[in-house]
């Protein structure tokens, strides 16, 4: 083949392949499937007569297990004439090679799923045959969809809707997602997904291979343990030397027995990456976590980049926007996707879960009132007039409009400020009068909406560009005893997520307590797929 005639065939090719990513690969997917194909020089691209259509139809009885791609198979090959899409005149072409490695390294992208009749795939693959085999063409255009399916996609969203994930789900074209499995780069990696996945999936590769090392043994204690801090010397401080080692929290491991300062300042980093207080004392708490095993850390990466999968790219677009994290309990605010503020928050509680959404925050709200929810009401502010009558005027509260709301003041249960992004879950940003909650590392106190540790600073930062807002007068208004309504000009974003394993900006790996137990259903539902 002449370089020019080579050329344009890698060109249409690479168009053509394009195209076929635009095909949705759901299994309930709208009717219409726009290809982008329609243009391309047919003579050049194709070396061999078109295949019969209902061979499609039999191919998908003979292979029920990829049934799900039937629709879009059947709309590629319509469009393509059922001309063949892998093969070219000197057999299999070369980006079939790179569909077929990366369903062979799915467990790469923490995918666990089966692949449907690889065996039989498998041999005909390796076949040095020049002649189109026509069940491995529709097995790898299958295959294909599959992949684009699991990995940049996820769970179906009624799915993700079941573990009270309603935040906006990732919805991609694939127009442009064949150029990552022909050109692997983190620059093209990153438009795809949101970038936590990439930083997940290298953490993922690393911890296989300290499980494939033999991973970490558990540490021993007497039952009798109580504690141990700098200074003290103990059979058990080798062990967690060892241990933190491991897990790279320490860069060597003496194998001393003593509690030294190398020691100290491992102890401090594993805390701080397990979401435990900054303090060199180890209890059995912290010898408990140590013993979480290797595995359990793998499939806590695992579910998480499958989180990563649902969300939107296009979320941290606006200039501004707020997202609260709800196992660690933290808030953060970023302005030109910079962090200006991160706070502690205090969550709902197991019975009263915060739930994982969206919103746009609109109004602040000055010196609230609190107008107690139905819910409170029937359990605990009606049992509490029951046993004393003087409960309302003891607490602020009154009667207002058939329900009872408590007064503006700082003895308000929601503060001096609260912070509204209308809903229908009724959970908003507040303030609290509770502020030594703020001291626990386990933070799920409230009914549902969420306290936040800073809310001051979290004002000066939302009204920094308003005109009419300063410092003075936002300390006037949570102070003066009368409830009053501002109206942003410009609305905030908010996002309120889930993720029990997140990676910072220095290639660290931080682990949070799963507190509503959604790693485990998430695990579950990921097992049936």
């Amino acid at each position: 083949m002449e370089k020019t005639q080579f050329t344009n065939f890698i060109y249409i090719t690479f168009l053509f392949l394009l195209s076929i990513a635009n095909v949705s690969c759901q299994n309930k997917k709208s009717n219409t499937i726009v290809l982008q194909y329609a243009t391309l020089n047919k003579e050049k691209v194709m070396k061999f007569t078109p295949f019969d259509s209902t061979l499609v139809v039999s191919f998908f009885k003979k292979y029920p297990e990829l049934l799900p791609y039937k629709k879009q198979a059947v709309a590629i090959y319509r469009q393509q004439q059922y001309n063949y899409i892998w093969y070219d005149g000197n057999g299999i072409k070369e980006n079939a090679s790179v569909i077929w490695n990366k369903i062979n390294n799915l467990l790469e992208e923490g995918i666990t799923s089966t692949v449907p009749y690889k065996k039989v795939f498998e041999s005909k693959f390796t076949s040095k045959t020049r002649t189109p085999d026509l069940e491995l063409e529709i097995g790898l255009t299958s295959y294909y969809l599959f992949y684009v399916d699991k990995v940049f996609h996820g769970m179906d969203v009624a799915k993700s809707r079941e573990l009270g994930w309603y935040l906006p789900r990732n919805k991609p074209t694939y127009i442009n997602y064949l150029d990552s499995l022909l050109v692997e780069t983190n620059s093209t990696e990153v438009n795809k997904l949101m970038p936590q996945y990439y930083k997940l999936r290298d953490l993922l590769r690393n911890y296989r291979k300290i499980e494939k090392n033999g991973g970490w043994r558990p540490i021993t204690v007497e039952p009798k343990f109580t504690s141990l801090e700098p200074g003290d010397t103990s059979i058990v401080i080798s062990q967690i030397r060892t241990r933190l080692f491991k897990e790279g929290d320490i860069n060597n491991d003496s194998k001393s027995n003593f509690y030294d300062e190398e020691l100290r300042i491992g102890v401090l980093n594993f805390k701080s990456r397990t979401g435990f207080k900054a303090e060199d004392v180890i209890l059995p708490k912290h010898i408990a976590e140590m013993n979480i095993p290797i595995s359990d850390r793998i499939i806590t990466i695992m579910v998480n980049m499958e989180r990563c999968r649902w969300v939107s790219i296009g979320l941290t677009s606006s200039k501004e926007f707020i997202v609260i994290n709800i196992p660690s309990f933290q808030l953060t605010f970023f302005k030109d996707k910079k962090a200006v503020l991160i706070s502690n928050v205090v969550v709902g509680k197991v019975m009263n879960e915060t739930v994982i959404f969206s919103g746009k925050m609109s109004y602040i709200v000055f010196c609230p009132y609190w107008n107690v929810p139905n819910s409170i009401l029937r359990k605990e502010i009606y049992p509490a007039l029951h046993r004393n009558k003087n409960y309302l005027s003891n607490h602020q509260m009154e009667w207002h409009e058939g329900g009872i709301r408590q007064k503006p003041g700082p003895n308000n249960s929601l503060g001096l400020i609260k912070f509204l992004f209308p809903n229908n879950n009724n959970i908003y940003l507040h303030d609290t009068p509770s502020k030594n909650l703020f001291n626990e590392e386990t933070r799920a106190f409230s009914h549902g909406c969420i306290r936040v540790e800073k809310p001051v600073e979290l004002a000066n930062l939302i009204l920094k560009d308003e005109p009419n807002w300063t410092s003075t007068k936002i300390e006037e208004a949570m102070h003066n005893n009368k409830e009053s309504w501002y109206t942003l000009r410009t609305k905030i974003p908010v996002y309120i997520g889930y993720f029990t394993a997140w990676v910072d900006n220095n290639g660290k790996i931080i682990f949070y307590k799963d507190i509503y137990q959604y790693d485990d259903r998430l695990l579950e539902m990921l097992a049936k797929e």
